[in-house]
């Protein structure tokens, strides 16, 4: 799928967006911002029936993962997937995995809520 902006568009949406007013030009230094914003709108947005869904996640203690019933990360979307690093070299990252369920086991050494 080819995605365009023209310079109608952009007019537009700065418009729009309330940059400019109608008959004024759009100023040089907002137009890839603006046509980053009307590219955004254009690209294609995943439907609820396009991604894969767990039908359950168990976490076990010691960080074991399990995703309907086998070892994690089988349904991890790569497109939700978010890393932060720090200078160390150490990092964090978080992951969406679409589920209908959720179950997280206690370890027995754990107090009870």
């Amino acid at each position: 799928m080819k995605l365009t902006v023209t310079d109608a568009d952009i007019r537009r949406k700065a418009i729009e967006l309330g940059i400019v007013k109608e008959g004024q030009p759009v100023p040089a230094e907002q137009r890839s911002r603006i046509a980053a914003a009307l590219l955004a709108e254009q690209a294609p947005r995943l439907r609820q029936d396009d991604v894969p869904v767990a039908s359950s996640i168990r976490v076990q203690p010691g960080g074991g993962v399990e995703v309907d019933g086998r070892p994690f990360p089988w349904v991890v979307q790569a497109d939700a997937i978010e890393v932060t690093l720090d200078p160390s070299g150490a990092g964090l990252v978080r992951l969406t995995i679409p589920t209908k369920s959720v179950e997280i086991i206690k370890s027995s050494e754990e107090p009870q809520a």
